[in-house]
């Protein structure tokens, strides 16, 4: 086993829900299965242990299953029903095999709260006529319908936006912050108030501009478990947030308020409007998250990440003076712990472990307003202090 990382992020987490007004959390979007092609692995015991670490609850469906939903969504069930509470389950469905209403409506009989459609993983188009049939069942239920709007799929923002007007009580969630649609989608939604977007994503271009552009009222809480941990995502959003300046109140919607009155049924909170751009960024920072995103693009692509980190320290190298030292002194004490601990990934996860510090010093790149723990700003400048050594030690 490798370093626990969250016990690492543990007092960066205390912080900023410190900041925030300590809401509840209720994660929009966390996964359970053992047969993904893409060899990532969530046991319900997994993932409660995690949610239960930042006392959580969530919504929990299926990984990709190639042969077949009906035994995976009675495992959801079964975990949601054994839970107390925690957990609440989605349906999972193929929308071009047999069965795939019958399959949701029998789902939605045994307590499920609504359907996960995937369209990238099941090679389908959001035009499909089943799919209008599956949201049209969600209307009925006034249940939700949460859809990947992530990487590796076309736009579909469009045809999402026409069955929110067909269907204006399904409540449909486009996961990963629309990135696949966001460019333009955030002028439509408030004419779409049935019309949501959860924050599972890992990048604070994406995360803020939701946060600056949409509606808190259309925004929910959602880490992606396992492939993003509970606690490292409320901790990177609740940054972004802070630095789009949403309120206590709003963050308490985004965070458990809105979705909890979404699986019940009931009339959705106003959270009021968009807040508009954040604060501008500063340029020496922006520097260094040029080149931390791409040393998170050559790691994800399986490449080597050295040389950007390389570039990424020497940017960070501003030294005592800057507005935002301690900030940046985060920023190298944080490369310093993923050095520390990098190792290949666990069974089952896919990424190594250490890659969540790297995502974390992304984060702080773009969000200099929000709190750093006493202890992080200590340590962090000593790292600092011993990176300034080491450049005058080498000229």
């Amino acid at each position: 086993m490798g370093a626990d990382i969250d016990a690492l992020l543990e007092p960066w987490f205390r912080a900023i829900m410190d900041e925030a007004g300590r809401p509840a959390l209720f994660d929009a979007h966390t996964h359970i299965g053992q047969n993904d092609p893409d060899t990532f692995r969530q046991t319900p015991e997994e993932l409660l242990d995690s949610l239960r670490r930042v006392d959580a609850r969530a919504l929990v469906f299926p990984m990709h299953e190639p042969g077949g939903y009906g035994a995976a969504n009675d495992a959801a069930l079964e975990a949601a029903a054994a839970s107390d509470g925690r957990l609440t389950a989605l349906c999972r469905v193929q929308p071009r095999a047999d069965g795939a209403v019958d399959e949701a409506r029998r789902c939605l009989d045994a307590g499920a709260a609504g359907i996960k459609l995937h369209p990238r993983a099941e090679a389908f188009g959001m035009e499909e006529p089943v799919v209008r049939d599956l949201v049209a069942l969600a209307h009925e239920r006034r249940a939700v319908v949460l859809m990947h709007a992530g990487r590796g799929i076309p736009a579909l923002g469009a045809n999402t936006i026409r069955l929110s007007e067909e269907f204006p009580d399904a409540r449909l969630i486009l996961a990963h912050c629309a990135i696949s649609d966001l460019a333009w989608l955030a002028r439509e939604l408030p004419a779409h108030p049935n019309v949501y977007i959860d924050t599972a994503w890992w990048h604070p271009a994406d995360v803020l501009g939701v946060f600056c552009l949409v509606a808190p009222g259309q925004i929910l809480w959602a880490s992606d478990s396992p492939y993003g941990r509970p606690l490292e995502s409320a901790l990177q959003t609740l940054r972004c947030a802070i630095e789009a300046g949403l309120s206590h109140e709003q963050i308490a919607g985004v965070y458990s308020g809105q979705l909890e009155r979404l699986v019940a049924g009931a009339e959705p909170l106003d959270l009021g409007p968009a807040p508009g751009p954040s604060p501008p960024v500063d340029l020496l920072l922006e520097r260094v998250a040029a080149h931390l995103t791409a040393a998170m693009g050559r790691a994800f692509a399986g490449g080597e990440p050295d040389e950007s980190l390389g570039l990424a320290r020497l940017a960070a190298g501003v030294g005592d003076a800057h507005p935002h030292a301690d900030v940046f002194a985060a920023i190298l004490w944080l490369l310093d712990l993923y050095e520390e601990h990098i190792a290949p990934p666990e069974p089952g996860r896919g990424f190594p472990e250490a890659g969540r510090l790297l995502v974390l010093a992304l984060i702080l790149a773009r969000t200099p307003r929000a709190v750093l723990p006493p202890e992080v700003t200590e340590r962090g400048l000593d790292a600092s202090h011993e990176h300034a050594a080491r450049g005058e030690a080498a000229s």
